[in-house]
């Protein structure tokens, strides 16, 4: 233990923002606000937090130091409770959604932005810190950017009592980001640089442009892995879950028949819809002579140390959610990076040691990406921020003190849905009805939680929490490429005629009455992680309706119940067959198809509600579910006109 420890003491005394620890305290004590920046590898995440709290500029209230993600959260509250030689929850711990591991003596508190701003909603001047940490700013995510605007009038408030006792300090924190744009809107505050990256990088580009970027990160991850030394890791950049387990299963194909020629390989999937518990064995080590692969999202970006990488692919791609108000279409989309995040994946190879990274485009393409990724408030629906921030009582969402305005145009949007959800009313002033403040509660889509609350005079609350709950984690179902027809048959007893959200529930429900059985999954490619998360998620929206009251009761199996119960959260989300065989969205008759995934896929019915529309070749329809037309307009006459 004592060298472990000796080992720890050694590793932060080597980071850049050790040499730097003195200043840092100094500029913090006689600051209200300030902005550090820090290349990759500087400690500031870690390290900061540690200074102030030891230098006891906490007052003994609680440092916030907020993530854009939650496996970033968790492992960097790990990192430092071991670093402070206390359990995870004491004097460090974290708190994301669905998982809480704080407690009253916690003083280091690592969270998720969404998180902090839910706590804002209880308490807008955020009295139980002393000081918020708002790291990886520049990833720009619509909690951050609302987050940046709350914390702000907090501290004004806070500060013109006078009282030293009840002042707070806000410190901006990144690696890369718009340092202009961020001191003038906190008042020209100063801005700290730490200056050096533990290690060098060498760049690498790709002479021409990679039309199959995920075949070009295959073939780079092998030539890597003939040449390297076995002990040194690979961390690979792509956009998304199927794209990262197809690229998976590849590396575990070909590794086999490299047997005895290559290294063996460990390779491990990462992506923010995984359960947490999946996600941290990134984190574990591997068998002596075997080399760690990664193959994760951009949730690797930022705030990770995975130990033993040193080699990076950057795909230079990145799955975005994509709003346009005018249309009302929130769509998934695969595009480009900006700059500061080729940046940031770059820095993740020079953690420990010098590295490399193979950027998977030319320098060129390079020099075309965006300086700064577009702040996901200005690309996002907004109605879910907006709810949250009536909750705070901040009605006045037009004039709100944001870094970068969304457009009027999608506040507008948003309001509107808001209000054909019920949970909002236009008076002299926009604020939150009885429907609204009850929607708030919940850690959810204003849709879902609208069901919920559907549900509950529907008779079938047990129901729609499990669909809801599903809906919340990622698949429960898995189709190994090698396996496709077996798993598609497996599935075949499950389906419903009525479409994909019913076919969830009767997955889940087979799951819980297996008891979870490891041999049923397998039969049944089912993800027992995803499955076991699902009923977590129950567990708890199940606590947040046992507060307001709420009675459970089932439909005993009455499907119309339910789908009308959808209707009322999904009706936005709904879309026709024309004559021609096509569907057509009815808010905005966009041109759509049910998605190959889909149990209604290759049928027709005449009018179906959808989770989410995802832009690929063409426009699909996710998780669908099959409604009667009168149930549309019975849910929101003012919504729909009968034809």
């Amino acid at each position: 233990m004592n060298e472990k420890l000796h080992s720890l003491k050694k590793e932060q005394q080597e980071l850049p923002a050790y040499r730097a620890r003195k200043q840092i305290i100094q500029h913090i004590q006689r600051l209200r606000t300030a902005i550090i920046i820090g290349e990759t590898g500087s400690g500031k995440t870690t390290q900061v937090p540690q200074y102030l709290y030891d230098a006891r500029l906490h007052q003994n209230a609680v440092i916030a130091i907020t993530q854009p993600r939650r496996v970033a959260a968790i492992s960097i509250a790990q990192r430092v409770s071991e670093e402070k030689q206390c359990n995870l929850g004491e004097l460090v711990g974290y708190n994301v959604r669905f998982d809480n591991m704080t407690s009253a003596c916690t003083k280091l508190k690592y969270m998720t932005d969404g998180m902090l701003l839910r706590e804002a909603i209880l308490d807008p001047l955020l009295k139980k810190y002393s000081i918020v940490i708002l790291d990886e700013a520049h990833e720009r995510t619509i909690h951050t950017d609302v987050l940046f605007g709350v914390v702000k009038a907090a501290q004004k408030k806070r500060n013109s009592l006078n009282r030293k006792d009840v002042s707070l300090k806000i410190i901006i924190m990144s690696a890369t980001m718009d340092v202009d744009n961020f001191s003038s809107y906190f008042g020209s505050c100063p801005v700290l640089y730490l200056e050096g990256r533990q290690f060098p990088i060498k760049l690498y580009y790709s002479p021409e442009h990679q039309s199959d970027y995920s075949f070009a990160a295959l073939v780079t991850v092998f030539q890597i892995h003939r040449q390297a030394s076995p002990d040194e890791g690979i961390l690979v950049f792509l956009t998304g879950q199927e794209e990262i387990e197809a690229t998976v299963k590849q590396i575990w194909d070909i590794s086999k028949e490299l047997a005895g020629e290559a290294p063996p390989l460990c390779v491990f999937p990462l992506y923010a819809s995984q359960p947490p518990i999946v996600q941290l064995r990134v984190f574990s080590p591997v068998p002596k002579g075997t080399r760690k692969v990664i193959v994760a999202t951009n949730v690797a970006e930022t705030s990770l140390t995975i130990k033993g990488i040193k080699y990076v692919v950057d795909s230079g791609m990145v799955k975005a959610k994509l709003f346009n108000p005018s249309s009302g279409l929130d769509l998934l989309k695969v595009v480009r990076t900006s700059r500061a995040q080729a940046v940031q994946r770059t820095g993740r190879a020079g953690r420990e040691s010098p590295g490399s990274c193979y950027r998977l485009y030319t320098e060129q393409e390079f020099d075309q990406f965006r300086p700064n990724t577009l702040p996901e408030i200005q690309r996002c629906n907004l109605s879910g921020v907006l709810l949250q921030m009536l909750a705070m009582g901040i009605s006045d969402i037009v004039n709100f003190d944001f870094i970068d305005k969304p457009t009027t145009q999608s506040i507008i949007n948003a309001l509107d849905q808001l209000n054909f959800l019920g949970a909002v009313e236009k008076t002299d002033k926009i604020q939150l009805t009885a429907v609204g403040k009850k929607m708030a509660a919940f850690p959810l889509d204003p849709r879902l939680a609208k069901v919920i609350l559907v549900a509950k005079d529907m008779n079938c609350l047990e129901e729609i929490l499990s669909i809801v709950s599903i809906l919340s984690v990622d698949s429960l179902v898995y189709n190994p490429q090698t396996r496709r027809e077996e798993a598609v048959a497996a599935r075949k007893k499950f389906e419903s005629a009525e479409g994909d959200f019913m076919t969830y529930l009767n997955i889940l429900r087979s799951f819980k009455a297996s008891a979870g059985n490891k041999k049923w999954c397998r039969e049944n490619f089912v993800n027992s992680k995803n499955a076991n998360m699902a009923l977590e998620v129950r567990r708890q929206l199940r606590g947040i309706c046992q507060n307001q009251g709420m009675q459970f009761t089932s439909s005993a199996r009455d499907s119309n119940a339910i789908r009308k119960c959808l209707v009322g959260g999904f009706f936005m989300n709904a879309a026709e067959l024309d004559k021609d065989g096509n569907y057509l969205t009815l808010s905005t008759r966009k041109l759509c198809s049910i998605h190959p995934s889909s149990s209604l896929f290759n049928c027709k019915p005449a009018y179906v509600i959808y989770n989410e529309l995802v832009q690929t070749t063409k426009c699909y329809m996710r998780d669908v579910c099959v409604v009667d037309p009168d149930w549309l307009y019975d849910a929101v006459p003012t919504y729909f006109k009968k034809k």
